[in-house]
């Protein structure tokens, strides 16, 4: 987990919206198989979860810093 958010910070602003546009289609999907009964590793919902919200903090950090 640690190494993918040393990964994340090392990501400009455009990076970090182009991963969590990825992140966000792959969580659609994953949403989708799993009403669907598709999907068997229901964990990787929250997992899937907690990784956009790792990124929204990264851009809320990136846009804080360039507004001072």
């Amino acid at each position: 987990m640690a190494k993918d958010l040393i990964d994340l910070r090392k990501k400009d602003l455009d990076q970090l919206n182009q991963e969590l546009e990825s992140v966000r289609a792959e969580q659609f999907t994953m949403r989708i198989k799993h009403k669907t009964g598709q999907l068997n590793e229901t964990n990787l919902l929250k997992v899937n979860r907690r990784k956009v919200a790792r990124i929204k903090t990264l851009i809320t950090e990136l846009k804080n810093k360039e507004s001072k």
